[in-house]
């Protein structure tokens, strides 16, 4: 649970840094769209699939390292393993962060 805390008061904190940026102003034409506003919902779901990226790869590494310390003589193979989860936990980060950035683009 004091992980858990630790967590949620760290996203709250980078909300405060980057409160200066919600303060741009919108579009000077009349009817824009505003394009220069923050888009919350994007900056949400991109942090978020950060976040689970970070875990998940983290998981990977030190599962493959307490394995490869019990079981030296399979170090290889299990490097191999470890290094395309990473990859692949990387590509779906990649397409979830594009899908994020041009979901809500105008």
């Amino acid at each position: 649970m004091n992980r858990f805390v630790r967590i949620v008061a760290l996203c709250f904190a980078v909300m405060l840094i980057a409160s200066p940026v919600m303060a741009q102003t919108p579009d000077p034409e009349p009817g824009g769209t505003g394009a220069h506003a923050l888009n919350l919902g994007s900056a949400f779901g991109a942090g978020l699939v950060i976040l689970g990226a970070g875990f998940g790869i983290g998981k990977i590494g030190s599962a493959a390292v307490e394995s490869m310390a019990r079981q030296p003589e399979v170090a290889g193979n299990v490097q191999t393993a470890m290094i395309i989860a990473a990859a692949l936990i990387e590509g779906a980060t990649f397409f979830a962060l594009i899908v994020c950035m041009l979901f809500n683009t105008p």
